[in-house]
């Protein structure tokens, strides 16, 4: 009988276990429950615009914006956008990268991000943790018709990271590379 019971308490725990439901939603909160933050770097030119800009990476909603003044003319032009990010966000602080840090050649692999982060500007990444984009992919990657889906899966396609690189005269293993543990 003691059998019994068990195997009938294991068959009920395994068909109303939400173990893949609960997994899928842990993997993404919503923003409203885990807000986005936003690191923007932007040139120096416009630090007296500060409250202005900070205000405009806060614009979408359900962000918590921090805002640096680059010390030099132009900050960096890379990109990063974190796994859960929505496209409209993401498109939206790619915008303001355009404006305030002339606009975006790199986009750093999500696997170097927490997951409701993006960083606009930002140099804290090594070349091997970044892929180069060109105007056409961004472009892509702008298009305001994409879903959050379909623009996260379009920004894992361009930050595909190289195995071998090239580091004293020599191809080696990229000491940055993360490799998928699915």
């Amino acid at each position: 009988m003691r059998i019994f019971n068990v195997t009938i308490f294991l068959a009920a725990f395994i068909i109303f276990s939400p173990m893949g439901v609960a997994h899928a939603k842990e993997d993404c909160p919503s923003i409203s429950k885990k807000p986005v933050k936003v690191e923007a770097w932007v040139s120096k030119k416009y630090e007296k615009d500060y409250r202005n800009i900070r205000r405009e990476f806060a614009e979408m909603g359900n962000t918590k914006v921090g805002l640096f003044i680059y010390p030099a003319e132009n900050p960096s032009r890379i990109v990063a956008i974190g796994r859960c990010v929505p496209a409209y966000m993401a498109q939206h602080f790619m915008k303001k990268a355009w404006k305030y840090s002339l606009g975006t050649t790199h986009l750093v692999h999500q696997g170097f991000v927490s997951s409701h982060w993006a960083g606009v500007g930002t140099s804290m990444f090594s070349e091997n943790s970044m892929s180069a984009i060109s105007p056409e992919q961004l472009n892509r990657l702008m298009d305001d018709t994409l879903d959050t889906e379909s623009f996260q899966e379009m920004y894992r396609t361009l930050t595909v990271q190289k195995e071998k690189v090239s580091a004293f005269g020599l191809m080696l293993d990229n000491p940055k590379l993360i490799r998928d543990t699915k």
